[in-house]
């Protein structure tokens, strides 16, 4: 599914809108993840409806709030709005996990083409290798709320986190991980080396005197 954007340019919702554009960087928020792409406008009323619903539905798969885990689960909104400061004015309102394309992207009409994009709101639910698991699930987020989540996952196949957690962290990540820590405890006890050292030399001074 990452595949799908690399050398593209995605932009996370937050308040610095941090530009996701390094493969890596794409890899890391795409990969082992079911992928919404909403194609919606702020201008149509039938977005203006659904949109608090799929909000709702997002923050409670994704929210600590709500679940003790974030769900593998990652929007890209993809914009039919008619200016960019009717795109910005929506997603103030937005997650600020939901990660999007920026107004004049090019990518977004190369997306409404692939994926039969006629009438917003559309959600198209991917695999990680990016297959079509829904062509539109806005009616099936609508009446089956968070419960189709589950479905997606089985049909995407994911791998569950807590077996991919000794691949991701490489023996070069874990040693940057621990290495501030094992040079504080080798610092303690130098410091307790020295201290006793001298303590020693005290007791010493005082046996003389």
């Amino acid at each position: 599914m990452a595949a799908l954007f690399i050398n593209k340019t995605l932009i996370v919702n937050n308040k610095d809108n941090d530009k996701l554009e390094l493969e890596r960087e794409l890899i890391c928020a795409l990969e082992n993840k079911v992928m919404l792409l909403y194609f919606g406008s702020s201008e149509c009323p039938e977005c203006k409806e659904f949109a608090p619903v799929l909000k709702e539905f997002y923050v409670r798969l994704t929210d600590e709030f709500y679940v003790e885990r974030a769900s593998q689960l990652v929007l890209v909104y993809v914009s039919l709005d008619e200016t960019e400061e009717k795109q910005e004015e929506f997603l103030k309102k937005m997650p600020k996990r939901w990660l999007f394309l920026s107004f004049d992207d090019e990518f977004k009409r190369e997306l409404e083409l692939r994926f039969s994009v006629k009438t917003p709101p559309v959600v198209v639910v991917l695999k990680p290798n990016g297959d079509i698991i829904a062509a539109n699930a806005v009616e099936e987020i609508k009446q089956a709320g968070t419960a189709c989540f589950k479905n997606w996952q089985e049909a995407a196949d994911l791998v569950e986190r807590n077996f991919r957690l000794r691949e991701d962290f490489d023996p070069l990540t874990l040693r940057s991980i621990t290495h501030p820590l094992r040079r504080l405890k080798y610092k303690v006890a130098k410091d307790k080396r020295r201290k006793k050292d001298n303590d020693e030399d005290e007791d010493e001074d005082n046996a003389f005197s």
